[in-house]
């Protein structure tokens, strides 16, 4: 499937004559002068260029049509920004805007989540009917164009598009003037001040609540909700060869303490707030 659609593309893209050095300053001239349709063509005649560079960037983690689009992103602000008075060839010029749109997107826009292989060949088939559409209208097509022209749901196309997304570290990207990078702007509504002091007046009055049962319910408890931090909490077995009885009757203790608890913590909230 990926063969035939980068054969057809081949085929397309060949269609186009190349410019000379003086049709490129002449085309050059009219972009200046708001031609969109002469940036267009400036494209058209170098679409081979994208080709013959996303091909040294070729690897089995991503499709040759996926970096021929992005260096098609490439070309397309190169061809915007390219000036007649450069005295250079505008494919000279946009090679390097063709490389960084190309390895930009090796760099962020590869997912690092799997998709199955029928979701992902669809969101191909999609990116790649993309791309084709905005060099044949010139403009980015909606969704229901790309739908239309594949033949598919709209609702397909939306929920495939939605699955092309960028994986970044928390902890990448540029600081700001403060010193400061993207983690450090993500908000936490989970965590404040108050929320602290209170769960650890709760851990307090647990911990006073266990020290005040008997001493096979305190040892039970210790033991199986592991107070103290061990690696390995020990099993029923295990904590019955410590304390000389059977697993089952640790069970029954741990049930007997734990209604203890509850209850002493109940009748502690209602003299709280009494």
């Amino acid at each position: 499937m990926e063969n035939s659609i980068y054969s057809s593309y081949i085929k397309q893209i060949l269609r186009y004559p190349l410019m000379s050095f003086e049709e490129e300053i002449e085309h050059s001239k009219l972009i200046h002068k708001g031609d969109n349709n002469a940036k267009m063509r400036l494209v058209q005649a170098n679409l081979r260029l994208v080709v013959n560079i996303a091909k040294k960037y070729e690897n089995p983690y991503v499709s040759i049509m996926d970096l021929i689009q992005e260096g098609n992103i490439g070309l397309l602000s190169a061809a915007g920004k390219y000036h007649y008075s450069y005295k250079t060839r505008f494919s000279t010029y946009a090679y390097a805007w063709i490389s960084q749109a190309i390895t930009r997107f090796l760099q962020t826009k590869v997912s690092a989540i799997m998709l199955p292989n029928r979701k992902e060949e669809l969101l191909r088939k999609i990116r790649t009917e993309q791309s084709r559409l905005f060099q044949y209208l010139g403009h980015d097509p909606s969704y229901a164009e790309i739908a239309e022209s594949l033949g598919i749901s709209l609702k397909d196309v939306k929920e495939s598009l939605a699955c092309s997304y960028s994986v970044v570290s928390i902890n990448s990207g540029d600081k700001d003037e403060n010193g400061a990078c993207l983690c450090d702007l993500i908000p936490d509504n989970h965590f404040t001040p108050e929320g602290a002091m209170m769960e650890e007046i709760d851990k307090q009055e647990v911990h006073e609540m266990v020290e005040k049962l008997p001493s096979m319910e305190k040892s039970v408890i210790f033991n199986r909700f592991n107070f103290a931090h061990d690696e390995n909490v020990k099993t029923l077995r295990q904590l019955g060869d410590q304390l000389g009885v059977s697993a089952e009757t640790v069970r029954q203790v741990e049930i007997r303490a734990l209604r203890h608890l509850r209850t002493n913590y109940k009748n502690s909230e209602e003299y709280r707030h009494a």
